[in-house]
């Protein structure tokens, strides 16, 4: 697939794969929340006719391609890789998708423990070890006829957030999530740490490992109102979002209602959140160790010279 291809399929096909439905749309046009931030009014245009996309709060807009490279911020190869392997061919047509948005075009099949090496490799990728494997699941699901797999975690509500290498999205029900670390008592926590998205929770988990307390993740900064309504049953609130507008705007409003909750934002900067903060941990680490290694490899080598 080139760009001409992946331009000329319907941006509504593509939104409603990544779970974006408009708020409201007539024959012309459709009006979405920004799927890249926060807001409580739609600022997102999609211009049918034109199959183009204009978002009036940030003053930035285009085709199919210039949508993706943002919303997943990868290369122009890497959306015509991932465009390539989303079947839209056998989504329906633009003008039977609202006739129809009663009967969803996905179906979940299979949820398990997590045991396909893809996705244990991806979150490998990812910086993660065995130690998130308990707060997700391998959930197999159909889209448009495609049989499909990916990371599952689960929000209060039971719909699904996704992740795979190629795959994001979300099924069912949109809400928040909150996860319970280490509460042998099952007692109510009164501290939390809030997130925008699950991948960043995990690598909260993955470098806190004897942390005690509530994760929060909001999956949608357009359920932070939500957010904000559950945060109002504890005392001491962490946040950890994302060092952009988005999270900058999220980050503010949450200050303005709480005003003692503590932003954490800092520790992992210029790193846009804290997955990529904890790659970066990673490969640091590797880095060393592979530079001790070549250290000690001259030092044996001249150690055998000496000896010579």
């Amino acid at each position: 697939m080139n760009c001409k291809q992946f331009n000329s399929i319907k941006l509504e096909e593509v939104l409603a794969l990544l779970g974006h439905l408009p708020t409201k749309q007539n024959e012309k046009e459709a009006w979405y929340l920004n799927p890249f931030g926060t807001e409580t009014q739609a600022s997102f245009k999609l211009d049918k006719t034109l199959n183009l996309w204009y978002l009036f709060s940030e003053g930035i807009g285009g085709n199919n391609t210039d949508f993706i490279i943002k919303y997943q911020n990868t290369s122009v190869k890497e959306v015509l890789d991932w465009a390539e392997k989303q079947n839209f061919s056998s989504f329906q047509p633009q003008n039977d998708i609202h006739l129809k948005k009663s009967t969803p075009n996905y179906q979940i099949t299979e949820i398990k423990e997590l045991q396909n090496e893809n996705l244990k490799n991806y979150l490998r990728q990812r910086g993660f070890s065995q130690n998130v494997y308990p707060f997700i699941k391998e959930v197999h699901f159909t889209i448009g006829g495609k049989n499909l797999y990916a990371i599952g975690f689960e929000n209060l509500s039971g719909g699904w957030e996704l992740r795979n290498s190629f795959y994001k999205g979300s099924l069912l029900k949109k809400d928040i999530s909150v996860i319970n670390l280490n509460n042998e008592n099952h007692e109510k926590n009164k501290n939390v740490v809030v997130f925008e998205g699950f991948l960043d929770a995990l690598s909260f988990v993955e470098m806190k490992r004897f942390f005690k307390g509530d994760l929060l993740v909001m999956n949608s900064i357009s359920l932070l109102n939500k957010a904000k309504e559950h945060l109002k049953n504890y005392s001491e609130i962490n946040l950890f979002l994302d060092n952009d507008r988005a999270g900058e705007i999220c980050k503010n409003e949450i200050l303005k209602s709480f005003p003692k909750a503590k932003d954490h934002s800092k520790i992992y900067f210029p790193h846009k959140d804290l997955n990529d903060y904890l790659l970066s941990r990673i490969q640091i680490k590797n880095e060393n160790r592979q530079q001790r290694a070549r250290e000690e490899q001259q030092q044996n080598c001249q150690i055998f010279k000496r000896r010579r």
